[in-house]
């Protein structure tokens, strides 16, 4: 089991760089495939990127392909999502998820998740 807490979510203009991270405030993440999903007022939670445990396997959404990096550090217990573009349209709330179902875009494929962090994108 894992509990993991997001942070790094602010307020920032398009076009600046943006981090966000997840760590594990109980339990390890090095055996966990690792998702990242948002969730934009009134839509459904969306994946974004997601990493395997061993981080040598990423996947992104079509959208956010070219503008999102997901990385880790294992040692740290560390997840990061990072952009040096973001968009008004990216503007929601960031969840990061833990998982053991290999590297998967599907919400129900993942069994932790955090309480999420709000990011803000103005134009």
């Amino acid at each position: 089991q894992v509990q993991l807490v997001e942070s790094g979510g602010e307020l920032v203009q398009a076009g600046d760089s943006l981090r966000v991270t997840c760590t594990a405030s109980e339990g390890t993440i090095k055996t966990y495939t690792m998702g990242w999903f948002r969730q934009a007022p009134g839509q459904e939670r969306e994946f974004v990127a997601t990493i395997s445990f061993s981080g040598g396997i990423k996947r992104y959404a079509d959208s956010m392909k070219g503008r999102f990096t997901i990385s880790r550090d294992n040692a740290k217990n560390t997840v990061y999502l990072e952009t040096s573009s973001p968009k008004p349209e990216d503007t929601g709330i960031y969840y990061c998820a833990a998982g053991i179902r290999g590297v998967t875009s599907r919400k129900e494929d993942y069994d932790y998740w955090g309480q999420g962090t709000q990011v803000t994108v103005s134009s």
